[in-house]
């Protein structure tokens, strides 16, 4: 099922005044794809999702399941399965009767919402657990019991608000593997919000980054992260995060410090100009030939990396590499660089490069 929104806007009025959480957002979930909303606290990704789920009522706006605008339908009527963020579980129904719940609501003969039951618990990998209370149930466990509830009614599309927050790193991990082979199997059109963009990049065959109710970029994880729009999202994704350099433009040339890229810059920039140069940990490359000379601060062995810790000549700022653990660097040393990739960003945050 392909979800559209159009124009779609939620406006909250307080009595401090009007607040506008979604602002005419457009977007496209194609048919049998997994959706990841991404973006800080506040960026309006779960007042979507609710929107889409018809939790809330668009201020402006549609919303249509294939053909269908279903604005205007409550939720019952959309077909959707939708997972919140804390499972929302009733604490005295066993996982078997969890499951049914909603295929009792719909009067299924019980033979029949019980094997379902069985069919969907399977998938989940929570088989041999159906004569169990919530209570009884690990984090990773009582989410799945959940994503099976959801599924049991087979939607057309499948919502999950911020599915694994409540879960450590192990299961995280865990669970966002088996989201992803899930609806695989399953085929559902599913729509994920999360705001750990890590999260998001591993298991989204699209991410949608938004920011303050407006939607900054779309595209498959790896594109978005290779070719931001902005300085929000090149900030937004990657850990570490980015190397921001203010820097200026002078004579065709970009400076920072009291360094000169010796290229001309073909942007569209002028003379006094602020600028920002975007470097990813990854884009530096050490070489006894760089064009630029660094004080290495720290090294930080993380496995099979190094994480340097630097600054530049002229600059107090500290900015990070990220390099081979097999590269000899010493801490308090002056080294030489080359950047593989860099991105400019006007005073606005526009990218120019």
């Amino acid at each position: 099922m392909e979800v559209k929104l159009i124009n779609l806007t939620k406006v909250f009025s307080k009595k401090e005044g009007d607040v506008c959480a979604v602002d005419h957002i457009n977007i496209t979930i194609p048919t049998g794809k997994l959706v990841g909303l991404l973006g800080p606290s506040g960026c309006g990704k779960s007042t979507t999702l609710y929107m889409i789920a018809g939790l809330h009522r668009p201020t402006e706006g549609e919303i249509y399941f294939g053909e269908n605008e279903v604005s205007k339908f409550p939720p019952e009527k959309r077909g959707i399965g939708l997972v919140f963020q804390n499972y929302a579980l009733y604490p005295h129904l066993t996982v078997r009767q969890n499951i049914m719940f909603p295929l009792e609501n719909k009067k299924m003969p019980k033979q029949e919402a019980a094997e379902k039951a069985e069919e969907y618990a399977n998938l989940v990998g929570i088989g041999d657990l159906m004569d169990r209370k919530p209570s009884q149930l690990s984090g990773g466990q009582q989410q799945r019991v959940a994503i099976a509830r959801a599924l049991v009614k087979e939607p057309e599309v499948l919502l999950l608000d911020e599915p694994l927050s409540n879960l450590d790193a192990r299961l995280r991990l865990q669970t966002r593997e088996e989201i992803k082979r899930i609806q695989k199997e399953t085929g559902v059109t599913t729509i994920f919000v999360t705001h750990d963009q890590e999260e998001a990049m591993s298991i989204s065959d699209e991410i949608v980054v938004m920011n303050f109710g407006v939607v900054h970029q779309i595209g498959k994880p790896q594109d978005v992260y290779n070719e931001p729009i902005d300085m929000f999202v090149a900030k937004f994704l990657g850990t570490p995060p980015i190397n921001i350099i203010p820097a200026h433009m002078e004579k065709d040339k970009i400076c920072f410090f009291d360094e000169t890229f010796k290229e001309k810059a073909d942007i569209d920039a002028k003379d006094g100009d602020e600028l920002s140069i975007g470097i990813r940990p990854e884009f530096v490359q050490v070489d006894e030939k760089g064009k630029y000379q660094i004080h290495v601060e720290m090294v930080e062995y993380i496995g099979r990396d190094k994480s340097i810790i630097f600054k530049f000549k002229g600059g107090e700022q500290t900015f990070k590499a990220i390099v081979p653990s097999t590269l000899e660097v010493l801490p308090d040393t002056d080294i030489r660089i080359n950047f593989t990739r860099f991105f400019i960003f006007d005073s606005e945050g526009k990218r120019l490069i």
